[in-house]
Formats: C-alpha cells, structure tokens, sequence
C-alpha cells in the first residue's frame, strides 16, 4: 500500500517495552532503529511524490527496510526473551 507508515513500534505494540529499552539502551538498536525510520520516511515521501525514481531502485530501498526490519526484529526478539529470564 503506498504511503503506509510503516514505523517499528507500530508494527510491534506487544513490544514497544522492548522497543523503548533498547533504544535507550543500546547505541547500536539506537541507530539501527534511526536509520530504518529514516529509510522508511524516504520511501514515503518518494511514494507520496508519485515515486521519481525507476521501480527497480524502489524495490531495493524497500528491500533494505525490510532487512533492517528483520535485523532490528531479531535484537529485539533476543532482548525480549533475556528480559522475560
């Protein structure tokens, strides 16, 4: 869906503790987070500008947001089940 938001805590509300904690916490979910958030924000705003660039560039900005999605879902995943220990 164009111009869907797709912000980490929205996609996670189970763990926005989790969320939070790291992002306090740790400087590498910290500016792993900044940088997904970014990359997410820029993908919107191409979407919403009728999306300027060649759909192949598109699929690899969206295919690095998933990848860090997945990246930042696996710490916190590790984080979630240590802190529950």
């Amino acid at each position: 869906m164009l111009n869907e938001n797709h912000a980490f805590i929205l996609d996670f509300p189970d763990l926005t503790r989790d969320i939070v904690q790291l992002n306090h916490d740790d400087p590498t979910f910290k500016g792993d987070l900044q940088q997904y958030h970014e990359l997410d924000y820029d993908i919107r705003q191409l979407e919403i500008s009728g999306s300027p660039i060649d759909d192949d560039n598109m699929n690899d900005l969206k295919l690095q947001r998933v990848e860090l999605k997945d990246m930042l879902y696996k710490q916190l995943t590790k984080h979630h089940e240590q802190a529950s220990n």
